[in-house]
């Protein structure tokens, strides 16, 4: 008997009969032959965390366009936070951790640079739309290693991509907006958890709001600090998903109800406001002309992007854009738009 195969025996004694199980996991795009070591769903783990994808993430915006302070979120931290979270939620529901962290730490792969601004500007100016769910699967399928994919599992790949929210239902009605997995529907939940505590708390530091300026409402359900605030979702999570036997991943509607104003808030006093629109606008010209630049100088773009025949140039730069890093993308514009100084000898 392998390790693997003893793991797999240890989730089948000990996991909730609604967990996703590593040893019955629906396989992957292109066949493999299994490790004797980690189970499939750690495979996939470890192959999010080595790509490189997952470390542009360090130098992609999560709010703060270019924040000075070295305590503000990236997309990587982002992405850490929400992994802890749905990994907490998973162990005291006695579900599969192993699958609920390669979710988290692969639901952002495809996000832009410059955040949502990012997101807004390839969803207006790719023929084929944008949005940043379907990249992250994409990432993963085809983008990594030099146009061969990580080849994840159909449960990792699923929770990718259902676990966009936007200004959505946080708990979908219908059963096919959710994952398949309980733990890809930890993973949606999380996410929500995670930011709306987070950008909250950069936002503060960055004095965009007051503490006053949250509506007291909010503050009296979940609480009045960023550790009670996530420590009143994540335990009514638990909760009240246990009291239903797990027949979904639910809040309550106190909780939810709060927990979407809070969201709401965020996107009038924070996301929309005038002094970060200001920035995403400017964000936004940097990633139109750089798109532009790159439809007319396709051999510019680096050769690791897979180039395939029957691949429009659409398509190509918008991999492409939607990979860089905030700080490369203000590189090249730097570079391709304004005067260099000259170098004299």
């Amino acid at each position: 008997m392998t390790i693997r195969e003893q793991t797999e025996a240890i989730e089948r004694k000990i996991l909730h009969p609604k967990a996703c199980l590593s040893s019955q996991s629906r396989g992957r795009l292109k066949p493999e032959k299994e490790g004797d070591i980690r189970t499939c769903f750690q495979r996939d783990r470890d192959r999010i965390i080595h790509s490189k994808a997952f470390r542009r993430l360090k130098h992609k915006t999560q709010v703060f366009l270019a924040p000075r302070g070295d305590h503000y979120r990236t997309r990587l931290t982002h992405v850490l936070e929400v992994s802890q979270i749905a990994r907490t939620i998973a162990k005291a529901l006695r579900l599969n951790e192993d699958l609920t962290e390669a979710i988290a730490l692969g639901h952002d792969l495809g996000h832009t640079p410059f955040g949502h601004a990012g997101e807004d500007i390839l969803r207006e100016i790719h023929p084929g739309g944008f949005d940043h769910y379907k990249q992250s699967l994409r990432v993963v399928d085809f983008l990594e290693k030099d146009g061969q994919g990580l080849n994840l599992t159909y449960e990792v790949r699923n929770g990718i991509l259902k676990h966009s929210k936007g200004k959505g239902m946080v708990i979908p009605r219908m059963k096919s907006a959710r994952a398949d997995t309980l733990e890809g529907q930890v993973v949606r939940v999380s996410d929500i958890i995670a930011y709306v505590n987070h950008d909250l708390d950069d936002a503060l530091r960055a004095g965009v709001i007051k503490k006053s300026d949250i509506p007291l409402r909010i503050m009296k359900t979940l609480g009045d600090t960023h550790a009670k605030r996530i420590d009143t979702m994540v335990r009514d999570v638990i909760y009240q998903s246990s009291k239903i036997d797990l027949a979904s991943i639910l809040m309550s509607q106190r909780v939810l109800s709060s927990t979407e104003q809070l969201r709401d808030f965020l996107y009038q006093q924070v996301y929309e406001s005038e002094r970060i629109i200001r920035e995403f606008r400017k964000a936004q010209k940097i990633l139109r002309d750089l798109y532009a630049y790159y439809l007319e100088h396709t051999d510019q773009m680096f050769a690791e992007i897979p180039k395939i025949d029957k691949m429009n140039t659409h398509r190509m730069v918008c991999d492409f854009i939607a990979g860089m890093t905030d700080r490369f993308a203000l590189m090249m514009y730097e570079r391709l738009f304004l005067p260099q100084q000259w170098t004299v000898l």
